[in-house]
């Protein structure tokens, strides 16, 4: 299977994971998505008020400079590990 399938089949699994992961996993999924499917993060920072939005652009952000497979590939591991 091509890392690409295999990340889609990830995305698939991760909707249907048997428990719902905490903030700080749900983060790196987002981020790791984010990674692999736009690169690096742009854009502005989102303001004070706006902790999410924030939250995701740092989450992102700190993944700045990981290669798009390597990102599919951390992606796919994670989501290996929560379907366990």
């Amino acid at each position: 299977m091509t890392l690409q399938a295999s990340f889609q089949a990830a995305q698939a699994a991760s909707k249907a994971l048997p428990e719902r992961p905490d903030n700080m996993t749900l983060l790196e999924i987002y981020a790791l998505y984010k990674q692999s499917t736009g690169g690096d993060v742009d854009g502005e920072r989102p303001g004070f008020t706006d902790m999410v939005g924030r939250a995701k652009y740092d989450a992102w952000a700190s993944l700045k400079g990981t290669s798009n497979d390597e990102a599919m590939q951390k992606y796919i591991d994670l989501i290996a590990d929560l379907q366990d």
